[in-house]
């Protein structure tokens, strides 16, 4: 202990001589979270990559106790991010000052750039060193379509942005002036020298100290203006206080640490990245993988409904779909009622299809509900909010919504593509002609033995007229003769005991037309 008060004493009589620089700051070393003189001390590292979204704060929370269980005394997060959703970013940043700063010292090592949400990120941790040529800052909200908000709408979303930077920069020890001037464009922001303590502070214009006694006024330098969006290089963030250090790779940030805290790392640094399971539900969420796993969807419900009874489509169909909705749920972009939207479209669609004859009010209801859930899954927005992108970081909202959306358009061309293929070509191709059947020999002819006692097995043919024993919709079985065939209708319905007859015959599936009573 008198050590350590022996070395504070002598950092502020050096930094006070100018002898000592301002990384190392004894406010910093009086943190209780420090381990004692000459301490051991253990190191992890938290990777902090892509879009910030929940699946990703989920991860930082489940990564950071695995750290804290292996006797981590530093967190570090290594941050490479242009930015993310709001909500996400604002968790984060409660779970590192709130919750994980009082197991270990947290610290936000910028290792690409930190921008928008990646700033609140950064911030929101105990310290922040910088590599070399890496950036912090641009943290405005902006409104759907790359426009600047005005005025009142402005001020109502920057303010709520703006207090995160302050809780941040109290709890942390940042230049609170400089925080918010990263996230509004009309502050206008001024470094002084305060004469008595020879440290620099920094003010916004309307708080710009009158007594030229205390602080150096003539000589004051205007930071930031009140037409710019403040960003630091890792230059000036160390200059102006945001960065403790600028360093030329993670090795050297521990290093720093371990030199200013007075403290020894023990062995390698523990790294923890995502799990297997947490990358893949971040990969499914990427427009190209949703935009094919919504055209296998729709495709394989295609062919369910070509076909007769229900079978491995319907369960493609229910398995991609499960995986669309399941891993947005996952990351925050798809809420419960978003889920449940979507599976009372899909048994209305049901109803109308299995019970209700023709195609009326049920079905359009039902596909009304699908397409509605599928465009609310689109856009990241909590139960009681509309699904519709609103201000955020980076116009983050915006920017998910048409990646999705074209991803969506470009996943049902590609169905309609490929239904058109199976319908048409599939059967003529060669390395392909083994899924489905080539139309029979004979004039289109199939013997019918798949449900008729073998002694009343015959060829049936296109021309032959029966009875439908089941509702067609489409598929199902009609009475050909003394055969019970199963049968797919062309065009509507067709309802039990109705004529049929068969119009064409490709492979195992045989088309019928209803025979209209004249």
């Amino acid at each position: 202990m008198r050590t350590k008060l022996l070395f504070i004493l002598l950092c502020v009589v050096f930094q006070s001589a100018g002898i000592v620089r301002a990384e190392f700051d004894p406010v910093s070393i009086l943190d209780p979270n420090f381990p004692s003189d000459d301490a051991n001390a253990q190191a992890a590292i938290i990777t902090c990559t892509g879009l910030i979204d929940d699946g990703l704060y989920q991860s930082i929370q489940r990564r950071a106790n695995t750290a804290i269980e292996m006797g981590a005394d530093y967190i570090i997060l290594e941050i490479e991010t242009y930015g993310g959703l709001v909500k996400s970013a604002d968790d984060i940043s409660k779970y590192l000052i709130h919750d994980l700063s009082k197991k270990a010292r947290t610290v936000a090592y910028i290792n690409t750039e930190a921008i928008s949400a990646g700033a609140m990120i950064s911030v929101s941790c105990q310290d922040i060193i910088m590599r070399h040529n890496t950036t912090i800052g641009d943290s405005a909200p902006i409104q759907m379509g790359g426009q600047a908000l005005e005025d009142v709408e402005r001020e109502k979303a920057e303010s709520f942005i703006r207090s995160v930077f302050e809780r941040a920069a109290q709890a942390n020890n940042y230049p609170e002036a400089l925080l918010e001037a990263m996230v509004s464009r009309h502050i206008k922001v001024w470094r002084v020298k305060n004469i008595e303590t020879d440290n620099y502070e920094f003010f916004k214009d309307e708080n710009l100290p009158k007594d030229s006694n205390t602080f150096d006024l003539n000589n004051k330098e205007l930071v930031d203006n009140e037409n710019e969006i403040l960003t630091l290089t890792a230059r000036k963030a160390h200059e102006y206080g945001v960065a403790r250090a600028v360093v030329g790779d993670a090795n050297e940030a521990i290093s720093f640490l371990g030199k200013r805290d007075n403290v020894e790392f023990t062995g390698t640094p523990i790294r923890l990245e995502p799990n297997w399971s947490e990358q893949l539900v971040r990969m499914l969420n990427h427009p190209s993988v949703s935009g094919i796993l919504f055209m296998v969807a729709i495709l394989a419900v295609y062919i369910e409904l070509k076909t007769p009874g229900i079978g491995l489509p319907g369960l493609v169909a229910v398995v991609c779909f499960a995986i669309l909705f399941g891993s947005r749920f996952l990351t925050g972009m798809a809420t419960w009622w978003e889920i449940a939207v979507f599976a009372i479209g899909i048994i209305l669609l049901s109803i109308e299809i299995f019970v209700i004859p023709g195609f009326g009010v049920t079905g359009v209801v039902g596909i009304a509900f699908i397409l509605v859930s599928i465009f609310a899954i689109l856009v990241p927005n909590r139960p009681d909010e509309l699904p519709w992108p609103k201000y955020d970081f980076d116009d983050v909202q915006w920017r998910i919504l048409s990646n999705g959306a074209w991803a969506f358009s470009i996943g049902f061309l590609g169905f309609v593509v490929l239904a058109y293929m199976l319908s048409k070509y599939l059967p003529k191709s060669g390395p392909l002609a083994g899924l489905v059947l080539e139309p029979a020999a004979g004039g289109g002819r199939i013997e019918a033995d798949i449900s008729a006692p073998p002694e009343t097995e015959r060829e049936i043919k296109v021309g032959d007229e029966g009875i439908a024993v089941t509702i067609l919709r489409p598929a199902g079985r009609a009475r050909i003769g003394d055969s019970i065939v199963d049968v797919v209708a062309e065009g509507d319905y067709i309802q039990r005991e109705q004529k049929v007859k068969i119009i064409n015959i490709e492979g195992n599936r045989v088309v019928v037309r209803q025979i209209k009573e004249t």
